[in-house]
């Protein structure tokens, strides 16, 4: 596969609207003895198969805390991480995350969660009483809310994006589609959107493939969808039989439901085996703004969920948030070489933290976490809104359609 496996895996509005205008750094402020240093627990993949991704967020939470500090924008008190790594392993993600409860200078903790173990998860930090926010896609984490009264999630919702998806088909006058998920739990959850989504249209689902992550899984994944053709009746007593001499092979679109380096992996996989048709990519399979070498011609016909960030650079600011978020953009390329999509989620989940703070007065992990229900901020990320029933923030607002042009996504139209 051409792409490196490297890649893997009234007070408040005015601290609101400041945050996002002054992402950018504007001077150190000199350091006072007497500020409060709000300590963070984080727990990453920093070593492991998901440690590319583990690093992107370590990158975007340092970052945002160091522009927070720099920005005063917590006053009298100051940001501080307590960086975990849990290796890719779910055991070592558990063991993390129960020292960080345990230790009562921690006010809040950061998780990229792990989907098998996040009821453990809650279990721990809802016993501990101390207010988490999972860097995580599946629902399982958010929901369902009485179970989870410790548990936040800022990463992109599977409902959003099967509704935005189902659209994206019916505008394209698909007939046919086939879904291909991975082998686990969001990948389940996206099955299952798409399935509810689809269900209220004329569109039909011809395959549904779970997708291995090997490479013999994948190509077989692929040759079945690109060697699909429709099953016509058979009438040996009319003397007919099917004939697929001109039809071509493959459904009218393929829905693919999975992260970095599958979706990539089976994207490609795709083209070496023949499909030319539509293809369609869920938020979790975003990189950085740029297709190299095999992608490119395998992303031909491509279109994928995310928000404008991960193109805000060719986006005209015409609001403060649209402003904050290429800025957002320009200092994470600008520090670290590259731009990653879900770097806005790890930058978001401090504003979370801080948006708390600022309105609470206080950073007792209770104050925090009630705090939390009532955050509402347009983030780099978009508009994120937490209440007592929803501790999963992403509005589908926040949500776009990008479409590949030359060598990198591009807004849709």
């Amino acid at each position: 596969m051409a792409r490196s496996k490297e890649r893997r895996y009234g007070r408040t509005l005015i601290v609101s609207t400041a945050a996002l205008v002054l992402v950018s750094g504007c001077g150190v402020l000199p350091a006072d003895d007497d500020q409060e240093t709000v300590l963070i627990g984080v727990d990453l993949p920093l070593t492991g198969d998901a440690s590319a991704l583990g690093s992107v967020y370590r990158n975007a939470l340092e970052l945002r805390v160091e522009q927070v500090n720099q920005q005063g924008l917590l006053r009298d008190r100051q940001l501080s991480l307590e960086v975990t790594d849990n290796r890719s392993d779910s055991d070592t993600a558990k063991a993390n995350i129960q020292e960080l409860a345990s230790n009562p200078d921690v006010r809040a903790i950061i998780t990229s969660g792990c989907e098998e173990c996040a009821e453990e998860i809650a279990e721990i930090v809802n016993g501990a009483g101390v207010p988490t926010i999972a860097l995580a896609a599946s629902a399982t984490f958010s929901e369902p809310v009485e179970e989870r009264q410790y548990l936040f999630k800022v990463g992109p919702n599977a409902g959003h994006d099967a509704s935005l998806l189902t659209a994206e088909l019916l505008r394209a006058e698909v007939g046919t589609v086939a879904l291909a998920a991975t082998d686990d739990a969001y990948g389940a959850e996206g099955l299952a959107q798409m399935e509810v989504a689809l269900a209220a249209t004329d569109i039909e689902i011809v395959l549904t493939e779970k997708l291995v992550a090997s490479e013999d899984g994948l190509r077989s994944s692929a040759e079945r969808i690109a060697g699909y053709l429709p099953q016509s009746p058979a009438l040996p007593e009319l003397g007919l039989v099917p004939d697929f001499s001109t039809q071509e092979p493959g459904p009218d679109a393929v829905v693919v439901w999975a992260s970095d380096p599958v979706a990539n992996d089976f994207t490609e996989a795709l083209h070496a085996a023949g499909y030319s048709g539509n293809l369609y990519l869920d938020a979790v399979a975003a990189t950085d703004p740029f297709l190299t070498g095999a992608s490119g011609a395998a992303y031909t016909n491509a279109t994928m969920v995310f928000t404008e960030t991960l193109v805000i650079d060719e986006v005209i600011a015409t609001s403060p948030a649209k402003a904050a978020r290429q800025t957002w953009f320009r200092d994470y390329t600008s520090r670290f070489g590259t731009y990653h999509a879900f770097s806005s989620f790890g930058a978001d989940a401090i504003q979370l933290i801080v948006e708390a703070i600022n309105q609470a007065g206080f950073t007792a992990r209770d104050t925090l976490r009630d705090a939390f229900e009532g955050v509402r901020f347009d983030g780099l990320t978009g508009p994120l809104r937490m209440t007592p029933l929803n501790h999963s923030g992403l509005r589908s607002q926040a949500l776009t359609t990008l479409v590949v042009r030359g060598d990198r996504w591009r807004l849709a139209g």
